[in-house]
């Protein structure tokens, strides 16, 4: 195995908290759709904007469900998805923020890159708009700090160099 692929962190998916998530958002599709079907004041626009709703949870449940089968790893090259895909390299990182006022995942961290990449949304896993990533989510909160602390790392070691 070669440095750029030697794996330094694996950021796996808690399931208890991804089977939770689904549930909720198809327990909440399916309730909305439940109902816009047998209330009888849902006739016209009320019954078709809470079935459409209804639906966009439950298409949400399982865009969750799909998203997090995979997993994020950090290696000598960037962090990246488990099934192919680069999300960011790590030349490209400017800082790493998992502060508590930083606008970040549930459980995760914020990355501000040196430049704009395109907008991206993996439910449950990692989002990107402009300069910014937002990585956790439903991901296991010790190995986002170990990615964290790498990040970091690497960070600091760059600076250091003349």
């Amino acid at each position: 195995m070669d440095k750029m692929t030697e794996i330094l962190v694996r950021l796996e998916v808690v399931q208890h908290r991804r089977w939770f998530g689904v549930l909720l958002l198809a327990g909440l599709g399916g309730c909305l759709l439940y109902v816009a079907a047998l209330s009888r004041l849902n006739v016209g626009l009320n019954g078709v904007l809470l079935a459409l709703v209804g639906a966009a949870f439950l298409w949400a449940a399982w865009r969750l469900y799909l998203a997090t089968a995979d997993t994020l790893i950090l290696n000598h090259e960037g962090i990246s998805c488990e099934t192919g895909g680069l999300i960011c390299r790590l030349e490209d990182i400017e800082s790493v923020d998992k502060g508590f006022f930083a606008f970040k995942p549930s459980n995760g961290f914020l990355i501000r890159l040196k430049q704009p990449g395109p907008r991206a949304w993996v439910p449950g896993m990692w989002w990107q708009i402009g300069r910014r990533i937002g990585i956790g989510g439903v991901t296991s909160p010790r190995q986002a700090k170990e990615m964290v602390a790498m990040i970091a790392m690497d960070l600091r070691e760059k600076a250091a160099q003349p």
